[in-house]
């Protein structure tokens, strides 16, 4: 009675190594620019051709510059990581999606968008976030550069195989509150090394009514659980969200396609190396207030007080990470100012996202002294925003409309806060400096937000 997880793994033995290890077949790669240069080179300076090209993608998202009007050589870093991934790919024959091209976007984002990732696939990327596809029912896996290029050469990777770990969900979801704010209690509650080791596998009456676009912000924070990957069964919303799509299978291979994707579920009986259950009746709007995804509170909550942890190396923890953000132990955390806003990011630039955001956004003007950015996950969904006359929305309540990438995430394209400054971010990681150095990072919801951008401070959004 195999987990899910396994059906996937045993699917894509090519080889059992021993010791756990074993040699899986890579169905999808994908590329960015950050890391696909490096990888890139990796194979070209051992001499080697790749195993099947057909089954790579690439596209520019995480340097390149998300200002309006941009091009590839906006910034002078962007600009020399485009030209050596737009090269690398042309020499390797790989398909780019590049800018200003149908189907550019975040690497995250538009895998799925374009139904490159399927259920039952096994997607290989040299980002921590790959995980995110599993959402669709796939095993998405983020790989090293020297993983990565063994990947490109061999479309294999040797890999241990981790243990499994589930976790139902259930209950119902209350006002105001959206999957990011789920994920950011569930890390929270169980910690950011709770799922070390393990494949998680999402499920529950919450997991089954959520749309796609929620559960790929589920398997996002993944990796913020220390897992190595995360997955949800496809259902008959996975079919519905991938028929029609530009590389998924058309007519009668898509209904076999379908057909097999169906039986992709965790057996009755399968067992799970641990289990983990939470009702999610009693969440509320979720924020962070210190240096990782774990340091989150309820919006009625208050700062921890090192003072009352269990040992020393606790306390030292949070004292420092407190210090960071500038935060004193036991205060509110609603009502702390506020500088940046930033929407966007593999964990929340979708359509659905944009619209709740736009939806809250509508009639409201952004406070003074508050710089708030809305940056689309890909091209496909800025122009799907425009259409709807999304972008007029966020223009007229004083938000900064810009160009599809990673941007201010990973502030690796030179989207940064300034020193101190207070970012409330729709992004998965507000580690120290993350958004530039000495930046302070409060994760939340795109709703979280926009309550932040219109009133200047952490707010309750079920109070708009």
């Amino acid at each position: 009675m195999p987990t899910l997880f396994e059906k996937i793994w045993d699917a894509h033995v090519v080889r059992d190594l021993g010791d756990g290890w074993a040699l899986l077949h890579v169905d999808r790669h994908l590329l960015h620019d950050l890391s696909g240069p490096l990888v890139l080179r990796a194979v070209a300076d051992r001499g080697l051709p790749l195993a099947n090209s057909d089954l790579v993608f690439a596209t520019p998202d995480h340097a390149v510059s998300t200002d309006p009007g941009r091009t590839g050589l906006t910034g002078p870093a962007g600009g020399r990581i485009w030209t050596a991934l737009k090269t690398g790919c042309e020499r390797a024959d790989i398909r780019l999606f590049d800018l200003e091209e149908d189907g550019q976007g975040i690497v995250h984002v538009i895998g799925p968008e374009l139904g490159l990732v399927q259920p039952g696939t096994t997607v290989v990327c040299s980002d921590s976030h790959t995980c995110t596809n599993g959402a669709l029912g796939a095993l998405a896996l983020g790989a090293g550069v020297t993983e990565s290029a063994h990947a490109l050469a061999t479309s294999t990777l040797r890999l241990l195989r981790p243990r499994q770990m589930r976790l139902r969900l259930t209950g119902r979801l209350g006002q105001g509150v959206s999957a990011k704010d789920l994920m950011l209690h569930v890390i929270g509650r169980l910690g950011a090394a709770s799922g070390a080791e393990h494949a998680v596998e999402y499920e529950g009456p919450v997991v089954d009514d959520m749309e796609i676009d929620e559960r790929l912000t589920l398997c996002n924070l993944s990796v913020e659980l220390g897992a190595r990957s995360g997955v949800i069964a496809p259902d008959e919303r996975t079919i519905r969200y991938l028929r029609g799509r530009r590389f998924a299978p058309k007519g009668a291979e898509f209904e076999a396609a379908a057909a097999y994707w169906r039986t992709l579920r965790s057996d009755p009986g399968a067992v799970f190396d641990k289990e983990a259950a939470i009702d999610v009746s009693t969440v509320a709007p979720t924020v962070t207030w210190g240096t990782s995804p774990e340091h989150s509170l309820p919006i009625d909550g208050r700062t921890p007080d090192p003072a009352l942890a269990a040992d020393g190396v606790a306390r030292e923890s949070l004292a420092k990470a407190l210090a960071y953000m500038g935060l004193e132990p036991g205060r509110p955390i609603a009502g702390v100012k506020v500088d940046r806003v930033f929407i966007g990011s593999c964990a929340n630039s979708r359509i659905s996202d944009l619209r709740v955001a736009a939806g809250l956004a509508k009639g409201r003007a952004v406070a003074p002294d508050v710089v708030a950015w809305v940056v689309p996950g890909s091209l496909a969904v800025k122009r799907q925003a425009e259409a709807e006359g999304l972008d007029r929305i966020f223009r007229e309540a004083g938000f900064e409309w810009r160009e599809p990438g990673c941007s201010m995430c990973v502030a690796a394209n030179g989207d940064i806060a300034a020193p101190g400054a207070r970012v409330v971010s729709t992004s998965n990681r507000n580690f120290v400096g993350r958004q530039g150095p000495g930046a302070r990072t409060h994760l939340a919801s795109p709703a979280m937000a926009v309550a932040a951008a219109v009133t200047g401070e952490i707010y309750d959004v079920r109070k708009l």
